[in-house]
């Protein structure tokens, strides 16, 4: 977080409030997985690319797709389903990969589709359910209600383990 992170955030929101937007709104890139929506810190993204030919890694954890060549960079893929539980999803002409920081580590997460950039409100965030906020679910940092539109708000670092983060990190190297 910042030093520009602002107080007025729901709890366990106050991670998305990185200076990209007023004190009272977060500027977040939503994207789709099925029929949900997901939306992760702008500050976190550091591009969105189409889909392209993921190359396997032997001994690779499971949750490790593979690896593609970003402009001579090796940057790990994740396939965002598969770490969610959700079914296999067909790759369309809509699918990207979104380039991100978790922890430190740049990966790719393929997703069925980018919507769009949006400025949310900060009291337009809702904290995590009880329900969805035990340990196993550190990455999520809230619900945005936008009119009858939620978005499941995600923080990459806590989607990733510490012996799954120095994964990511050996597969970058």
């Amino acid at each position: 977080m910042s030093a520009t992170a602002t107080a007025v955030a729901p709890t366990g929101v106050s991670a998305f409030t990185s200076g990209s937007g007023s004190s009272g709104e977060i500027q977040i890139v939503v994207f789709e997985l099925g029929e949900e929506r997901y939306g992760l810190d702008i500050a976190t993204v550091y591009e969105i690319i189409r889909h392209q030919p993921i190359t396997a890694v032997p001994q690779a954890p499971a949750f490790v797709e593979g690896v593609i060549n970003l402009r001579g960079r090796i940057i790990p893929v994740v396939d965002l389903r598969d770490r969610f539980g959700m079914r296999e999803g067909d790759l369309t002409k809509a699918s990207r990969i979104v380039v991100a920081d978790a922890g430190g580590t740049r990966v790719g997460l393929v997703v069925d589709g980018v919507s769009e950039v949006l400025m949310v409100p900060t009291e337009s965030i809702e904290p995590t359910p009880e329900v969805a906020a035990n340990a196993d679910h550190e990455y999520l940092r809230g619900i945005a209600k936008l009119g009858e539109r939620l978005i499941i708000l995600l923080s990459l670092d806590g989607l990733f383990g510490a012996a799954e983060q120095s994964a990511l990190a050996d597969a970058a190297a």
